[in-house]
């Protein structure tokens, strides 16, 4: 038998939940963000298939996406609790699959280990027990390692399954742009194209000395191999600990003065200490992240001359930070993450919670 890796997915996950609570939403194109106001600063969490017809996507300000979508389109607030909800009783079944190792790394989403000679029949079997015991559907993907299963994913969606694997990589993904890469981002891909590589056979081909110059000894040599579609194939079942915490919020009026900043900033590193706090771990390093009107992202972070278990070196780290940014420039979000120690045994996987109002 051979050893495979599954990319188990939840199509359209959070809309999912939220129609299978509300039947009568089937059909309709649903928005989920924010508090659910599009006349309020927020963001698209996720958007049902029929939403994105009308080019509605996550990360997409609600009030774009009013203005993209029909007149019968639903708004919904975001439930964390209800999805946090699923995503444990999506896991618990799957986890209950014969001879399988589950490792989880998204609400939506995690890896399956199995030995099989068909790994087709294990897939089905994970997308029917998933429908049996939730009533949402979701997509796998097939591969000889993580990389190539977490991009499969994609061509098997919705509800289908899709085998990726060295034999057909090239056949498959060849021409297509290095932005259907699994970690390659618009800005990578710039970087990229400004050498010429635009897609994943040049990747492939291109000079692994010269990807190194320019990403560095590490991410040289991971780009280099993404392009044949190198990746990891273990699938571990370690539980997952968190490294971080973080809150944010998006103001529904910009911040104008630096007493409001600040204020926020208290609030926001307050809050997230007390997620480390509940936790037991103390707190190494604190991240700032600042969003200037009308849509400028930056951030910041510093570490702690030493972990911490108080609560105010937390937050005057945060206000630190918050010292340098520019003063003469309006603030439409703030974010405050806070790093953790991590235990013996902790994998540390950046998988960080936020919460927020959004």
């Amino acid at each position: 038998m051979a050893d495979w890796v599954l990319h188990v997915d939840m199509d359209q996950f959070i809309a999912a939940v939220e129609v299978l609570r509300r039947p009568e939403l089937a059909g309709v194109p649903v928005i989920v963000g924010g508090r659910g106001d599009p006349t309020e600063r927020a963001v698209v969490s996720t958007a049902s298939y029929e939403a994105r017809a009308f080019g509605i996507g996550s990360g997409m300000p609600l009030k774009i996406a009013a203005r993209k979508a029909p007149d019968d389109a639903v708004f919904l607030p975001v439930d964390h609790e209800a999805y946090e909800s699923a995503s444990a009783q999506v896991m618990e079944t799957l986890r209950g699959l014969p001879g399988v190792v589950l490792e989880v790394i998204g609400w939506d989403e995690c890896f399956l280990g199995v030995a099989t000679d068909d790994p087709e029949q294990v897939a089905g079997a994970a997308q029917a027990a998933v429908l049996e015991a939730t009533g949402l559907h979701c997509s796998v993907g097939i591969g000889d390692n993580k990389v190539r299963a977490k991009i499969a994913t994609e061509f098997g969606k919705p509800r289908g399954v899709f085998r990726l694997t060295e034999a057909n990589w090239f056949a498959v993904m060849g021409e297509r742009g290095t932005r259907e890469l699994w970690g390659v981002g618009p800005k990578v891909q710039k970087r990229l194209a400004a050498r010429g590589i635009d897609t994943v056979r040049e990747l492939a081909d291109a000079d692994e000395s010269e990807l190194v110059a320019e990403f560095g000894p590490r991410m040289g040599v991971w780009y280099h191999g993404l392009g044949s579609g190198i990746g990891p194939a273990v699938v571990d079942d370690t539980p997952w600990v968190a490294r971080s915490h973080s809150r944010e919020t998006t103001f529904q009026q910009n911040l104008t003065t630096a007493a409001e900043v600040e204020a926020a900033l208290a609030e926001l590193a307050g809050q997230a200490f007390d997620d480390c706090a509940a936790e037991g771990r103390p707190v190494i390093r604190v991240h700032l992240k600042v969003r200037y009107a009308p849509f400028e992202t930056k951030t910041l972070g510093r570490k702690l001359a030493e972990p911490t278990t108080r609560r105010q070196d937390v937050i005057d780290a945060a206000l630190e930070l918050g010292a340098s940014l520019d003063a003469d420039r309006e603030v439409r979000l703030l974010g405050v993450r806070a790093e953790m120690a991590m235990p013996a045994g902790g994998d540390g996987v950046e998988r960080t919670p936020v919460r927020g109002r959004i």
